[in-house]
C-alpha cells in the first residue's frame, strides 16, 4: 500500500490560476452541497447507474439530509468543502471516523464522499480536498483511510490511484444501482 505524504491542513491555495479555500462546513452549506451531490451524481455516474435513479436526485432532500448531518456532526467525521470564487462551493469531502466497515481495522477512518461540481473537474478541487482531510486525519493520528468506488468507474480509480489509493480486495454489490463496489486504502504519513 503507497502513503499519501506531504499534506497541510485547511489551507488556501491557486490551482490553475484560480482562488480556493478549503475549509470546514458548516450547516449554510448544506444547499450548495447538495447541488455538487446531485450535479455530480447525475453526471458522473451516467451510464453507470440507472436513469431512473439520477432523475429521482432532489436536491431538496440532499440538502434536508446533509443539514441533519452537518449539525449533529461530532468529532468523530466531519465535512470539508472547497470555496471558490464568490464563495461558491466547488465541492465537498465527507470524512468518518473510524470506518464505518467493521473489517477495516483499527486506526482506519474513511472518506464517505467526495464530489466536485462538474464544471470544476480536472481542476485540483479533488485533490485539494482529499489532501485536507487527510491532513486532519494525519493530525487526529490516524494511520489508514479507506474509501469505497465503484469498481468500473475508471477515472475515479485512476484519480484515486493518483493519490495513493490501491484496491484492498474488499468489494461490495447492495447500492441500489446494482453496481459493484471495490474499497480502496492508502496509508497515512507525514
Amino acid at each position: 500500500m503507497r502513503r499519501m505524504e506531504g499534506f497541510r491542513p485547511l489551507f488556501v491555495m491557486a490551482i490553475r490560476r484560480q482562488a480556493m479555500l478549503v475549509r470546514r462546513a458548516v450547516v449554510d452549506d448544506a444547499r450548495a452541497i447538495a447541488e455538487v451531490h446531485v450535479r455530480g451524481w447525475r453526471e458522473g455516474y451516467r451510464g453507470l447507474v440507472p436513469a431512473e435513479i439520477l432523475d429521482r436526485m432532489s436536491v431538496d432532500e440532499r440538502e434536508s439530509v446533509g443539514r441533519g448531518m452537518l449539525a449533529d456532526m461530532d468529532d468523530s467525521a466531519f465535512t470539508l468543502v472547497a470555496i471558490g470564487e464568490g464563495q461558491r462551493v466547488k465541492g465537498f469531502c465527507s470524512v468518518a471516523a473510524p470506518s464505518r466497515d467493521e473489517d477495516a481495522g483499527a486506526g482506519t477512518a474513511e472518506v464517505a464522499a467526495t464530489y466536485v461540481d462538474p464544471e470544476c473537474w480536472r481542476r485540483g478541487v479533488g485533490g485539494a480536498l482529499l489532501r485536507a482531510a487527510v491532513a486532519e486525519l494525519l493530525e487526529r493520528g490516524w494511520g489508514e483511510v479507506t474509501l469505497w468506488v465503484f469498481t468500473a468507474n475508471d477515472p475515479a480509480r485512476a484519480f484515486y490511484e493518483s493519490l495513493g489509493f490501491e484496491p484492498d480486495g474488499a468489494t461490495k454489490t447492495g447500492h441500489p444501482s446494482g453496481q459493484e463496489l471495490v474499497r480502496m486504502r492508502a496509508a497515512l504519513t507525514n
